[in-house]
């Protein structure tokens, strides 16, 4: 009797060490786990934060001049048909503005935000330019145009408009798509980049000929009535006349360096010139292209 009661005690010890066995090694799985999933929520969440970061890096654009989509919540308030849903978008100091034509004069203030804050005191609404627009059978009309603050790409944000009934009305808008504006060979006009009469200078790069002569860069830029004319410098004397737009124009200087007052079509794409040379035997006719930089374009100080 007494070596039954001993086996019984041993084999109850026996299945207590082995359930204490099976509780620790449970409880050991438990805390392996439960340190593994705060591993993969840690990695995770490092994860997202590179990407949120990857993602903005990508929405920063580059000081530069860009055509960009415009697009809206409605059929009354759009970029003018003549610039296919397209606005110009500038960077600058890394903000983002986007100049857009619309379809006439009736929208006479705009206001980055709600129509509610626009009627705020000390709201700062956005005055309207006055853009000439060209259709594609050749009709020309004047139409108002604004310079709207662009928070960020590819994203909805708040523009309220005002008629001229005196109603503020909100919007959604957003920007998508820029492209820089040389690689859409698009010339940019100094109205849509908001510039007033005035001097101003530009970064310039000449290119064409042999590739050894060259213009003075930044050059001087006038505007006036809206009209920009360039004066160029060159880096040789034995220029005598250039040909812009099918017009001939001839040195304004006797001494040094030849040069020369020229229009400018516009800017940010390369624009077709001519110059004569008369430092071979034969003077003749040199093709050469002139890029000038909007996101160069500095005001002379009076």
């Amino acid at each position: 009797m007494k070596r039954k009661f001993i086996l019984a005690l041993c084999t109850l010890g026996m299945f207590t060490l082995s359930g204490g066995y099976h509780v620790v090694m449970a409880q050991a799985d438990a805390a392996e786990e439960t340190a593994l999933e705060d591993e993969t929520t840690g990695a995770d969440e490092k994860s997202e934060e590179e990407q949120a970061k990857e993602d903005t890096e990508k929405d920063v654009l580059e000081d530069g001049v860009y055509t960009a989509e415009f697009d809206t919540d409605s059929t009354m308030f759009h970029v003018n048909e003549a610039y296919d849903g397209k606005g110009t978008l500038t960077v600058e100091d890394g903000e983002m503005t986007i100049h857009v034509s619309l379809v006439s004069k009736s929208i006479v203030n705009l206001f980055p935000g709600t129509a509610k804050d626009a009627q705020k005191d000390g709201a700062e609404l956005l005055k309207p330019t006055t853009d000439s627009v060209t259709y594609n059978d050749g009709y020309t009309e004047e139409v108002y145009g604004f310079d709207i603050p662009v928070p960020a790409l590819d994203e909805e944000f708040d523009v309220a408009i005002l008629g001229k009934k005196g109603t503020w009305y909100d919007h959604k808008v957003s920007v998508s798509d820029p492209v820089p504006a040389e690689e859409t060979g698009e010339v940019v006009t100094a109205e849509e980049l908001g510039l007033e009469d005035g001097n101003y200078t530009v970064e310039v790069t000449l290119e064409g000929g042999s590739g050894k002569a060259t213009v003075e860069s930044p050059a001087k830029l006038e505007i006036k009535d809206g009209k920009v004319q360039a004066e160029l410098v060159w880096s040789s004397p034995n220029y005598d006349y250039m040909i812009v737009d099918g017009e001939k124009y001839t040195m304004t200087n006797t001494e040094g360096n030849s040069t020369f007052e020229v229009p400018v079509a516009g800017f940010d794409s390369k624009l077709d010139v001519k110059a004569d040379t008369v430092a071979m035997s034969t003077p003749h006719e040199i093709d050469y292209t002139l890029f000038f930089d909007s996101a160069t374009i500095e005001p002379v100080e009076k």
